[in-house]
């Protein structure tokens, strides 16, 4: 993935996000069907900021998305746990006749947009068929940490969406909580220790505090439901 210029997400210890570059920041809502399956996104409010911002990461800011320094309050413990492997080093390589689907489980954080219409993992065993190619790559491209990504089996070629360096601040109003911090456009992400993690089109940082695989969501935000307007 080539990596955006002149934009950085630098973790501090113990602490918040430092976000650096004048990056755009929103809301983006998970859209469910009359199933409640997740099938797109939906931009919503986006936040005035300056140029450089940092954003909660322990999840008890007044602030929300800011930090306003609740994380000395309450002692917060943001060691870093993630595997420093890369992406394809992780995932498992599920292959379908036309199309092959990269998973690396330990990065998901809870979206669902893989479930619809049988479930991303069966409908790549049916890419000789059109629609269900379109699904896996609809699916696959939909999912905001990049634990799924579809690629032609022919080439090997990623079939990834396009997105300008951006932060979306996930909500699942369909599970009345709010999600990570969606990461897109190859923004590099710098640990605590100043090393870089792997740059990548799009991926989610835990901003509940309670993730397991920090700095990356967990899903844990569904289970302790965290809401940022509370």
């Amino acid at each position: 993935m080539k990596q955006s210029k002149g934009c950085t997400i630098t973790i501090a210890e113990n602490g918040p996000y430092i976000v650096d570059g004048d990056v755009p920041l929103s809301n983006q809502h998970i859209v469910t069907n009359e199933q409640g399956e997740s099938i797109e996104w939906r931009e919503g409010d986006a936040f005035a900021h300056p140029k450089e911002y940092a954003l909660c990461r322990c999840g008890r800011s007044a602030k929300k998305p800011f930090c306003d320094g609740a994380h000395e309050r309450i002692g917060f413990e943001g060691t870093e746990t993630a595997s420093r492997m890369l992406y394809e080093e992780q995932a498992e390589r599920i292959d379908g006749p036309e199309m092959v689907l990269d998973d690396a489980e330990s990065l998901c954080a809870f979206a669902r947009f893989c479930d619809p219409q049988g479930r991303v993992w069966n409908l790549v065993g049916r890419s000789d068929q059109a629609q269900a190619r379109k699904l896996v790559e609809h699916e696959a491209g939909h999912c905001p940490a990049g634990r799924l990504v579809a690629r032609d089996r022919a080439t090997g070629k990623a079939l990834e969406p396009h997105f300008e360096p951006s932060i979306g601040l996930v909500q699942d109003t369909a599970r009345l909580v709010s999600g990570p911090i969606w990461v897109r456009g190859g923004i590099p992400v710098l640990g605590a220790d100043g090393a870089a993690y792997e740059v990548r089109n799009r991926v989610t940082l835990c901003r509940c505090g309670a993730s397991t695989n920090k700095p990356f969501c967990d899903g844990a935000h569904a289970s302790i439901r965290f809401n940022d307007r509370e």
